[in-house]
């Protein structure tokens, strides 16, 4: 497996071998050993699975506090998805700043997206389904998020109307946010 880092510390793409012949081709997409292998010791307890079934459905910005903070290891496994991350901890050189990363069947490319940033995606085709392991079960109590087209953040979404839903067309702005983590220095 490759691992290559982003402009943002910790923020990884992991890119899985593929082995191919005439009838297709076989990937890992995940080993515990091998990633631990590689520094990556993160135990996963949760698999999720969404689909989308517009061009320009955006999900996101989204986090969950501590104690039930996620890491989150997603990959696209039908359509395309331009996936962003943004430093949301307290702190950090690099706070509000974020990379963003498409992910294709094609690509075969994952993002790890640890505890302390924003999480969020476009679809870039219909159709779109995106899997993702979290560190931690989803807990209601512990939900947050930040305004998709927070001006303090900039992300270039490449949709100027995305298909959202209530809840993150009307999540509060960065600076009307405290952020639960922050940085630690290494």
């Amino acid at each position: 497996m490759k691992i290559e880092p982003t402009a943002l510390l910790d923020v990884l793409i992991l890119t899985p071998d593929r082995f191919g012949d005439d009838r297709g081709w076989f990937s890992e997409t995940f080993n515990a050993a091998r990633l631990r292998g590689q520094g990556i010791d993160i135990p996963w307890v949760q698999d999720n699975h969404a689909m989308s079934s517009q061009v320009g459905t955006l999900r996101g910005l989204h986090y969950q506090r501590p104690p039930h903070a996620q890491d989150k290891l997603v990959r696209c496994s039908r359509g395309a998805i331009l996936d962003v991350a943004v430093d949301f901890r307290a702190g950090s050189p690099l706070y509000g700043r974020w990379i963003g990363v498409e992910l294709t069947p094609q690509n075969g490319r994952q993002l790890l997206v640890p505890k302390g940033f924003l999480h969020g995606y476009v679809t870039l085709l219909p159709e779109t389904e995106v899997q993702y392991k979290c560190s931690d079960i989803y807990a209601p109590d512990c939900d947050g998020g930040v305004r998709w087209n927070d001006p303090q953040i900039g992300v270039d979404w490449g949709v100027a109307e995305p298909v959202l839903s209530a809840k993150d067309a009307e999540a509060p702005w960065l600076e009307d946010v405290t952020s639960p983590f922050a940085w630690r220095a290494r």
